[in-house]
């Protein structure tokens, strides 16, 4: 049994002797510098204007940072927590060479790396107007009837799908609207039906940065908010010669009209044509007075049918001259015959109540009349069918 003892005894100390060996063996990993790395690779040209300049640091941390373009200009940036990554506060932008220079902290000391890249240098720079159908600029909360309709007005031809990418239209409540492409120069956007009272619809066009064709770049982005007011609906009927004037559905005012005469003539070489036509018209503008002066759609004062003269409560409805506007000298005919070179007589009364009761984008629909309809260069974009409309997009 001793010797049994004696021998286990000489065996854990063998083992014992092998553990400790074995550790003396081990060798510790040699330290690692800290590596640094750039966004944009060093050396990189054509970096998109939209991009930000990124360091990070692996192995270590961040000391300093300096990003700086050709005019000495630093960009500015910041620090995560952790200053492993620093990221400008602001995009690269067009048409820059940047120097930047990064020092981090590792396990061996202080590690320097350094790198260039250029940004992008459009050959233009196009900017994009947002406005409602009557082409004055949206400003943040504007109020607009039910019948508003956006437009976006470009400096200068656009691709029409590459720009279709960036135009981000939201309503709240939600609703499926699409753009219609008059050229390439001008959108407009609707939904199918008319926008609910209350809406909001926010439109956000992110061009900075984005290729437009042809060498043309965005020159920044714009975001702007609008409100839809209540539902104004007016009907102007040729049967009965009344313009009938809803108020969120209510029939709130019945008033007689007498519209467009009918017929063309030529003048100067040029058929004018003398009926109100058919379709949806939005409210445009309102003014009082205004000077309406039949030359400045190509009918000469003298011609004989021409005309200059001042006119109160006019609330204007197409972009080549059709107003709903008070004619005390029309009144015999109002309700029963059609006497105007194209626009909407109503009487004074009549005219002051509507004058102060609409805002743009409130909607007036004429019925029966004749002559060609409206077209949607006049202010016709609610009279497009929906269908047409979808084949407008981006085409």
């Amino acid at each position: 049994m001793a010797l049994g003892r004696r021998r286990l005894l000489i065996g854990f100390a063998g083992a014992s002797g092998l553990a400790l060996a074995g550790c003396g063996l081990r060798k510790h990993a040699p330290p690692e510098p800290a590596t640094l790395r750039f966004d944009p690779p060093p050396g990189t040209h054509d970096v998109d204007a939209r991009a930000p300049g990124m360091v990070t640091v692996s192995g270590g941390t961040l000391r300093s940072v300096e990003w700086i373009d050709e005019t000495g200009r630093p960009l500015p940036g910041s620090s995560a927590p952790d200053h492993r990554t620093w990221t400008s506060t602001e995009p690269l932008g067009y048409g820059h060479t940047y120097t930047a220079k990064a020092v981090a902290h590792g396990e061996t000391g202080d590690v320097t790396a350094t790198t260039t890249c250029t940004t992008v240098q459009p050959r233009q720079l196009i900017d994009v107007s947002l406005r409602s159908a009557n082409l004055v600029d949206l400003t943040e909360n504007d109020t607009y009837g039910i019948g508003f309709v956006l437009v976006a007005r470009f400096d200068e031809p656009v691709d029409r799908a590459a720009v279709e990418r960036h135009l981000k239209v939201t309503a709240q409540p939600a609703v499926i609207g699409a753009w219609y492409w008059l050229d390439d120069q001008n959108a407009h956007w609707r939904p199918e039906h008319y926008h609910a009272p209350g809406t909001r619809i926010t439109i956000a066009a992110e061009l900075f940065g984005v290729a437009l064709g042809d060498g043309r770049y965005g020159l920044r982005d714009q975001r702007v908010s609008v409100t839809i007011g209540p539902a104004h609906v007016a009907i102007a009927d040729d049967n009965t010669k009344q313009i009938e004037v809803f108020d969120n559905g209510n029939l709130v005012r019945t008033m007689p009209t007498s519209m467009g005469m009918g017929g063309t003539e030529v003048v100067g070489g040029r058929a004018m044509s003398f009926w109100t036509r058919p379709g949806i018209y939005t409210v445009l503008d309102r003014k009082d007075p205004v000077i309406m002066d039949s030359a400045t759609y190509g009918l000469p004062v003298d011609s004989g049918l021409g005309y200059r003269t001042s006119i109160n409560h006019a609330v204007r409805i197409s972009h080549d001259g059709i107003f709903v506007h008070e004619l005390a000298s029309s009144m015999w005919a109002q309700g029963n015959t059609n006497v105007s070179h194209g626009c909407l007589n109503i009487s004074p009364d009549d005219a002051g109540w509507f004058y102060d009761f609409v805002i743009p984008g409130d909607v007036v629909e004429v019925r029966n009349t004749g002559g060609d309809p409206l077209d949607i260069w006049q202010n016709g974009d609610w009279s497009v069918p929906w269908s047409d409309w979808l084949r407008g997009a981006h085409t």
